[in-house]
């Protein structure tokens, strides 16, 4: 079984010419952005928030449009190259596709990604392809419809599933991601891996977290479950080669035009080359999905900080990252409550 597991202390980020950059104690450069525009969604799935929401957050205690843009070009400043857009579900926001016209030329920004539950395409699909947008994760836990209402709460698998076509054929690179939770989807693994013999996506599955926005959480099965699962049933399984700070471990089943990965989330083996940090849609930022928040960039925005005490918290909030996400829970979780992944940017 091809699932390595780094070693944390050795595979660190290599240096990025004279540009300025984010590093945290290992060496390690981030350059990643996950950049939370809303905590709020359509969706209710069972591994995110309870049946009957929670309390998102109001308007005021929201990060503006100019806000985060200013955030974003100060983060692009320090060397962040990549973001990708997540809520709650980004695009209900009024005023995302403007926003994302408008950070698409910041300087410095390479690429800009999206997540979302894929339930909002219809009007907006042409305008997002003339941002230059092209790479896109769709949340889809299900393939039966009736399980697809289990676990979102929401009876919208026909339009998600439709939209998913529609990106495939505007030219869109799709990853599918898939929160494996046993008793509820994993007979929909082997399905969703049906996929990419014929499209070129990539189906990754996920282990379940425990940001639920409860106090209950009991593990589910885990990245070795799910390898062993798939190969009992693909036995020509073929290794990829995986990005240099890739979260997934990567494979194909051979003859198959799409690939599958799988990612271990809960189990966190690939913290050691983790380039990434995420900011809430509420100004909250975590160097660690596991950890708590590191800096209130809200406060100090609305405090009048001009650009370069901006960058001194940012910075001096990434010098205290942990080592890994284990490290970082056992010195930053208090509540027994996890919050939600709504609130902490998907």
């Amino acid at each position: 079984m091809h699932i390595p597991e780094p070693d944390i202390a050795q595979k660190t980020q290599p240096q990025a010419g004279n540009r300025p950059e984010l590093t945290d104690k290992f060496g390690r450069r981030l350059n990643y952005l996950r950049l939370s525009v809303t905590d709020r969604c359509n969706f209710r799935c069972v591994y995110c928030m309870p049946e009957n929401g929670m309390d998102f957050a109001a308007g005021p205690v929201l990060l503006s449009f100019e806000e985060l843009y200013r955030l974003s070009r100060i983060f692009c400043g320090l060397g962040v190259d990549t973001l990708r857009i997540t809520g709650g579900e980004p695009f209900i926001r009024k005023g995302l596709l403007p926003f994302l016209e408008k950070i698409s030329g910041l300087e410095g920004l390479k690429e800009i990604k999206i997540t979302s539950n894929g339930a909002f395409w219809e009007k907006d699909l042409e305008r997002l392809k003339q941002t230059g947008i092209r790479k896109i994760n769709i949340s889809l836990d299900a393939l039966d419809p009736e399980r697809f209402y289990q676990i979102t709460r929401r009876n919208s698998f026909e339009r998600v599933y439709a939209g998913i076509f529609r990106l495939l054929e505007k030219g869109f690179e799709l990853k599918l991601n898939c929160v494996v939770m046993a008793g509820r989807n994993t007979e929909d693994i082997l399905p969703l891996i049906g996929l990419t013999q014929d499209y070129a996506i990539s189906v990754r599955f996920l282990e379940e977290m425990p940001f639920n926005g409860s106090s209950s959480f009991i593990r589910s099965w885990d990245y070795k479950d799910i390898y062993a699962h798939i190969s009992r049933h693909h036995p020509h399984i073929e290794k990829l080669e995986d990005g240099e700070n890739a979260t997934a471990t990567n494979y194909k089943i051979r003859g198959h035009r799409g690939s599958f990965g799988i990612i271990p989330a809960y189990s966190r083996t690939f913290c050691g080359t983790c380039n990434r940090i995420r900011l809430s849609a509420t100004g909250e930022l975590r160097t660690c999905l596991y950890g708590a928040p590191a800096a209130d960039l809200r406060q100090l925005l609305r405090s009048g900080a001009d650009d370069a005490a901006v960058e001194t918290a940012i910075r001096d909030a990434v010098s205290r990252r942990e080592k890994d996400g284990l490290a970082a829970e056992a010195s930053g979780r208090q509540n027994p409550v996890h919050a939600s992944m709504s609130v902490l940017g998907g």
